[in-house]
């Protein structure tokens, strides 16, 4: 009996991934259908639904390639206004500085992943690097498995060892918490 529970833990266990990825595809296909629900109410006409995804498809790239060469004044104008609006300028600075982090846009320097001892001395936790001034890093530090949730530190450079991982690999590794990880090695460099 033992062992059949067992092996019924261990069968749940394995859909929970697929099930994970179900449940995202179902919600985004449910997104897009409200949205192909939204347009179509204004024409009912598919033809012209479509025009108008394809040519907001084509408009998004567009925009996506030219900001990506630093050359869309739109943009730039829009901007300049947000910057003369004191709260909203600080939450989209903010917010810009986060996705450019994350989508490896960073003009100043390059991300970096570093381990950090918390909460005490002797465990080791991996962190974003998401500014440094001197000799002082500014670290986010992921819980898992959400790696969106944590908190911000500074720290002085010699509290900290640097990490060969990428930050897809150590999202990765907060995801999974700990099951997917790439760099074993970078283990024995620790201290204890």
């Amino acid at each position: 009996m033992k062992k059949f529970f067992n092996y019924t833990l261990i069968g749940v266990l394995a859909f929970i991934p697929i099930m994970v990825i179900v449940q995202i595809v179902l919600f985004v296909k449910d997104r897009l259908a409200d949205l192909f629900q939204f347009v179509y109410g204004y024409s009912d006409n598919y033809l012209v639904t479509f025009l108008l995804f394809a040519s907001s498809f084509a408009l998004i790239t567009y925009v996506g390639h030219r900001v990506s060469q630093g050359r869309f004044s739109i943009i730039a104008g829009f901007e300049a206004l947000i910057e003369r609006i004191p709260l909203l300028s600080t939450i989209y600075r903010v917010t810009k500085k986060l996705v450019n982090m994350i989508a490896g846009h960073q003009l100043h320097e390059p991300r970096e992943v570093v381990y950090v001892e918390y909460p005490k001395e002797g465990i080791w936790v991996p962190a974003y690097v998401t500014n440094k001034i001197d000799d002082r890093y500014v670290l986010f530090v992921p819980t898992s498995p959400n790696p969106t949730s944590g908190f911000a530190v500074i720290i002085h450079e010699s509290k900290i060892i640097k990490s060969e991982m990428s930050i897809e690999q150590v999202t990765s590794f907060i995801i999974s918490v700990g099951a997917d990880f790439e760099k074993v090695a970078e283990i024995k460099k620790l201290p204890s």
